[in-house]
């Protein structure tokens, strides 16, 4: 039992407040920004709110809380409040969206915090409601993390509203949260309006085709988003339309830094548009095409524009089908052309040593690709020669790749990593083919690019 074991069972029975029925119109709070006197720690400021509301204490938002005090009493600023739904290491007692509203009142008046993280809870729209109305009356939060948490295209609609006069949020992510084509359509008509956002992830938000369209139109004018995040929505039809817009888009938006299109059901017809688009493009740095049907026509089009292009530093394509031959399209681009490109990932491509082997060449001759991503495709007896080689002459650390070559009894093998497990791949001379075993080696997967 916490430190709240004992408070929590004084509070008297639950009795929320009522969700509303319909979603209530906001009212706008002027922009004080004037710093309120801290009267009470937050652990209780909370309690005493839980007990005027006859709300039930939270013994995991109240051990959290807890932990920030202390933050607090240390003189630190500009803090983190994370309440994750989905955390391991302690009990979880997973914040509704009436529990978010006790939460709220505490918040607004605390200087000390700028970021808060409620991931994975069971907010719904009850709790999308007050975290637009937090969103109006705290002026330090800069970054806000509401993934899956049930919202639905009411509360999206809330929220995006309540950013059309908020001046101070930075980063927000709403993964997960079904908003649908509406709440989309909110969204990109607050893009015209908000000049402060920096960072928006709508990805897994079912969006439709006509909200997609609709933020690479605002996109052409806003100056300020620098990544958004539109992976997996909800498009139907073969046109590949959303790309044409897309393209359009980097053609005149000089501003936007990373591009997540995972899962657009993209082929080499749609990665051309965003190539012709990126030899005008000056910005991108991080480009992520996941998920896709691209193959190997589609690397002869990315391959040609990266030999002009030197903004680009992370190509995520991951999960397409470019094959030997897409592979080395790239591969000779990156030896005798690109010095820009840092990080590449093709993880799970459809490709053979061949392929493997020529992207390991060239990185002998390119000094600045440093991170490549390989795992998930068909490794063999040359595929791990050449990257141990690799690493044994100080090209590659085994932290800049996922591959991690090592000796034993005068035989190579390669690890992989993957979610926590490690393959461990040989060469089988009898077989003449690459075999696997795997081990529980609690490694984790090193990410890819900035954290958008």
């Amino acid at each position: 039992m916490w430190g709240g074991g004992k408070v929590a069972a004084r509070a008297k029975s639950p009795s929320p407040p009522p969700a509303p029925t319909t979603i209530p119109t906001t009212s706008w709070a002027p922009a004080d920004r004037s710093v309120p006197e801290i009267i009470a720690s937050l652990q209780e400021d909370y309690y005493n709110l839980c007990m005027e509301k006859s709300r039930k204490i939270n013994s995991f938002v109240w051990h959290l809380l807890q932990e920030v005090d202390e933050e607090i009493e240390k003189g630190l600023e500009g803090i983190t409040l994370n309440i994750p739904g989905n955390s391991r290491l302690m009990p979880v007692e997973r914040i509704t969206g009436e529990d978010f509203w006790i939460l709220s009142r505490i918040l607004k008046k605390n200087p000390y915090i700028n970021g808060l993280d409620v991931r994975y809870n069971l907010m719904s729209d009850v709790g999308a409601y007050y975290a637009a109305r937090l969103l109006q009356k705290q002026h330090k939060l800069i970054y806000l993390n509401l993934m899956f948490n049930d919202i639905g295209p009411e509360g999206g609609e809330l929220i995006a509203k309540a950013l059309h006069k908020n001046t101070t949020l930075k980063y927000l992510r709403m993964t997960g949260n079904k908003i649908e084509n509406k709440g989309g359509m909110f969204f990109a008509a607050m893009l015209q309006i908000n000049s402060s956002l920096e960072k928006l992830d709508l990805g897994d938000c079912d969006l439709g085709m006509q909200s997609v369209i609709a933020f690479a139109t605002v996109l052409t004018q806003n100056q300020t988003i620098k990544g958004i995040n539109l992976n997996r929505p909800i498009l139907y039809g073969e046109q590949e339309e959303s790309t044409v817009h897309l393209g359009h888009m980097l053609k005149e938006n000089h501003c936007l830094v990373a591009l997540h299109v995972c899962k657009h059901n993209m082929k080499n017809c749609g990665i051309k548009q965003l190539c012709d688009a990126l030899y005008l493009n000056r910005s991108l740095r991080y480009l992520d095409v996941s998920c896709n049907k691209i193959t190997r026509d589609g690397m002869v089009c990315l391959a040609d524009v990266l030999k002009s292009n030197t903004t680009l530093e992370v190509i995520d394509l991951s999960f397409n089908r470019i094959e030997d031959v897409g592979a080395k399209y790239l591969s000779e681009t990156l030896a005798s052309h690109n010095r820009s490109l840092k990080a590449l990932s093709v993880v799970n491509n459809n490709i053979k040593g061949e392929g493997l082997v020529a992207l390991s060449q060239s990185m002998k001759t390119n000094p600045i690709l440093s991170n490549v991503y390989i795992w998930g495709n068909k490794f063999d007896e040359a595929t791990c020669v050449a990257y141990s080689d690799l690493i044994q002459t100080g090209r590659l650390k085994p932290d800049n790749t996922d591959v991690e070559p090592f000796v034993v009894d005068g035989h190579v093998y390669l690890a992989e990593v993957s979610n926590g497990l490690k393959k461990h791949y040989y060469w089988r001379p009898t077989y003449g083919e690459a075999c696997s075993q795997s081990s529980n080696a609690g490694s984790i997967l090193v990410p890819v690019g900035p954290d958008l």
